[in-house]
């Protein structure tokens, strides 16, 4: 365990946020390493536990215990990547239903990274290590388009379009139910869940605004196919709003209905258009992909 300590001065930290205070202090760690210590009461100032957010005054103390942590090297896999787009700038994949992004707790490998660093080794250096290429992410449980960038150039347009909602991104959901009108919108903010940290919801004390628009494609008995687009991109937006409206996602074992009669191996949800200005020559490109067969197989047997 190291033990680090760091005075507050109107030349260093006045003012500052705790966390970037430390993160421009100890180059060893990330900003997001730093907000876990902090989190877990391992950082004192002036002899207080504060947040992450805690302005700093002036000749204050700042202590902080930590352990380095040596960093999992991701390895490359040879794992089939449906790439249905490709130049030397952007690739266009398309994720299938179970695949992780990148890696994290319980997921080091066969992720969508693991398998994109062996086909493309070029990506390595495109952001952090276990990101490498990642500019915006699908749920595990999510099928359908992803861009990813091949340089850093690329990935800071990129991350920049989206920041600037200026990627449009749609989907096909179904639903249970049919809707009360044929085009709508949601307008819940969205936060982690007031009792269950684990989950996104509408009950939170940290709400963040958040917009998903919807259109009916096709109603069925008991269900209803839409066209989603979620404007901004804040997680689990799109099964946490239509959930919310008494309308879950068919197949959403998180947040959708837990016992029916309907057997479903997957979440129907999938990103089947996806559009942005490419970086390289700033022409605005637009990218397809049919629902599945094993969703469409569903359908089918609605009709």
């Amino acid at each position: 365990m190291l033990k680090r300590e760091f005075l507050v001065t109107p030349l260093s930290g006045l003012n500052q946020r705790l966390d970037v205070f430390l993160s421009g202090k100890i180059s060893e760690l990330t900003r997001s390493q730093i907000q876990k210590i902090i989190n877990a009461k391992r950082v004192s100032v002036s002899g207080v536990v504060r947040k992450s957010n805690y302005k700093l005054k002036d000749g204050e103390r700042v202590d902080i215990d930590y352990e380095l942590i040596e960093p999992v090297k991701i390895q490359p896999e040879d794992i089939p990547i449906d790439i249905i787009y490709d130049d030397p700038h952007i690739l266009i994949v398309n994720k299938p239903f179970g695949m992780v992004v990148h890696p994290g707790a319980g997921n080091r490998t066969h992720t969508l990274v693991n398998g994109l660093l062996f086909h493309f080794p070029d990506i390595k250096d495109v952001g952090p290590e276990d990101r490498s290429g990642i500019v915006h992410r699908l749920d595990k449980e999510t099928s359908g388009l992803m861009v990813i960038a091949r340089n850093r150039n690329v990935a800071s347009s990129l991350q920049n379009q989206f920041k600037k909602r200026e990627v449009e991104k749609l989907y096909h959901g179904l639903v249970w139910g049919r809707m009360p009108e044929k085009k709508g919108e949601f307008t819940w903010a969205l936060g982690r869940h007031v009792k269950h940290g684990e989950r996104i919801s509408i009950s939170t004390k940290k709400p963040r605004d958040a917009l998903t628009l919807f259109s009916v494609q096709k109603e069925y008995q008991e269900f209803t196919l839409l066209e989603i687009k979620p404007v901004t991109g804040r997680t689990h937006q799109i099964r946490v709003h239509l959930a919310a409206a008494g309308h879950p996602l068919v197949g959403d074992s998180r947040y959708g209905r837990r016992k029916t009669k309907i057997h479903i191996a997957r979440l129907f949800l999938h990103a089947f258009y996806l559009s942005f200005v490419h970086p390289e020559t700033e022409e605005r490109v637009e990218f397809s992909s049919p629902l599945p067969r094993d969703l469409e197989e569903f359908l089918e047997n609605l009709s």
